[in-house]
């Protein structure tokens, strides 16, 4: 009677293109975390939300943003200084300060 010779280590298959399929599973793993990563660190979260919300991005600045979200539809606004009537950008009318007290002032400018 034989023997057969015992292998040890040697139960996994010897198929070079297995490794692929381990590489794309952790590179996917690791696209999925840099994209949950860039998301809370630039504070985004409320896009995923079911609630409204408005953020202003450089307030005050000529690069200024506001955008607004109403139910899944987002909307992007840029104001500049020569401003069309008929376009879709606005012009500055005024500032508006809120009070401790949650009291909105307008101030128009003249």
């Amino acid at each position: 009677m034989r023997r057969r010779p015992i292998r040890i280590g040697h139960d996994e298959d010897d198929d070079p293109m297995s490794v692929v399929g381990n590489l794309f599973d952790a590179a996917m793993v690791f696209a999925v975390a840099l994209m949950v990563a860039l998301v809370t660190h630039y504070k985004m979260t409320e896009m995923f939300s079911t609630e409204d919300f408005t953020v202003v991005k450089n307030p005050g600045k000529e690069n200024m943003e506001i955008i607004s979200k109403k139910g899944k539809q987002i909307d992007r606004y840029t104001p500049s200084e020569n401003q069309n009537v008929k376009g879709d950008k606005g012009r500055r009318v005024g500032v508006a300060y809120q009070l401790e007290n949650g009291e909105i002032i307008y101030i128009p400018e003249e």
